[in-house]
């Protein structure tokens, strides 16, 4: 069974669905979210309290849109697109993450979004 969730930064508001993985169950449990965003070129990222182990699908090339967990770091991750890591218009992780969901609502504003803003997830 999905989640649908609202990420909320700056005049921003989208609408994502999480899929339904032991990753995704873990993480609903602590939303609301709020912590200050990071940039990693088209990634924007933050720390989150999970701990949870790779899934079996994990993998470091996304699409845009996409939405991620990175084991490594505890970290939740939204890919608009390239990273300093991407060949060309691929989006390149840093390594391997759990894809945890795709955003539904129109999520070009997000990238406008700096390190150092506050960003919200929470439940619809």
């Amino acid at each position: 069974m999905s989640q649908t969730i609202r990420i909320i930064a700056k005049n921003v508001q989208v609408e994502a669905e999480l899929n339904d993985s032991p990753t995704v169950r873990s993480i609903i449990k602590i939303l609301p979210i709020e912590a200050l965003a990071q940039r990693w070129g088209g990634e924007i990222y933050f720390s989150v309290s999970v701990t949870a182990d790779p899934e079996t699908d994990s993998r470091d090339i996304l699409e845009a849109g996409e939405l991620g967990y990175w084991p490594p770091n505890s970290a939740f991750y939204i890919f608009l697109g390239p990273t300093p890591l991407s060949h060309g218009n691929e989006i390149r992780a840093a390594s391997a993450v759990d894809v945890i969901g795709k955003m539904k609502s129109d999520w070009s504003g997000l990238w406008d979004i700096d390190s150092g803003d506050k960003i919200v997830v929470e439940i619809t």
